[in-house]
């Protein structure tokens, strides 16, 4: 996926830069990127991607701030489906499937959330709509997610952005805070599981 992204902003870079000239630097391309990057991570386009094309058109700084809204945008939005449409019928219906998540997920819902958002496999959807489903306070859950996204939203943004060569500083300290992260993800869920 890095690859193709990479690909795609050298080869698109100029037209979609001149298509998006009146816009990118405006609040209203701001709102509309936090928007529809809600709604299409909300069903399953990956967060990576929202990250790189926000870099892409905002620059580094303000495409990570967009990225960030978009994906807790998305993630609320599939909070909020699954709570309201299905949540107290799941509950109900498969009470004793969540012994093991109430260790885990609904006992320590920060520590959980953000222990999987640093993982670097999983699926972003799949776990908004779970801890809506099971009934994970909303706050801590944000939360979690919020600042778990951070680190690949940073990595994928500052690809979008073109970094330059003499920025070369940003990006391993963007591949160490992943590494960091990706190692800290694993300690905790081995944690997790253990009690």
């Amino acid at each position: 996926m890095l690859v193709l992204l990479v690909g795609a902003g050298v080869l698109l870079r100029p037209a979609a830069l001149a298509a998006l000239h009146g816009v990118h630097n405006d609040a209203r391309g701001a709102i509309i990127l936090v928007l529809a990057g809600g709604l299409t991570t909300a069903v399953g386009l990956p967060r990576q991607v929202l990250a790189f094309s926000a870099g892409f058109v905002f620059g580094a700084p303000a495409g990570m701030a967009c990225a960030l809204l978009g994906q807790i945008f998305g993630c609320l939005l599939d909070y909020i489906a699954a709570a309201t449409i299905v949540g107290a019928w799941a509950r109900s219906h498969f009470a004793g499937r969540w012994r093991r998540l109430d260790r885990f997920i609904i006992a320590q819902p920060f520590t959980a959330t953000l222990t999987l958002r640093l993982l670097p496999v999983g699926s972003n959807v799949a776990l908004n709509l779970l801890a809506g489903v099971t009934g994970v306070r909303p706050l801590p859950f944000l939360a979690g997610s919020l600042i778990g996204y951070v680190p690949q939203t940073v990595i994928f943004a500052l690809l979008g952005s073109g970094v330059h060569v003499a920025e070369r500083a940003q990006v391993i300290s963007g591949l160490a805070l992943f590494a960091v992260s990706a190692a800290l993800g694993v300690v905790l869920w081995q944690r997790g599981r253990s009690k």
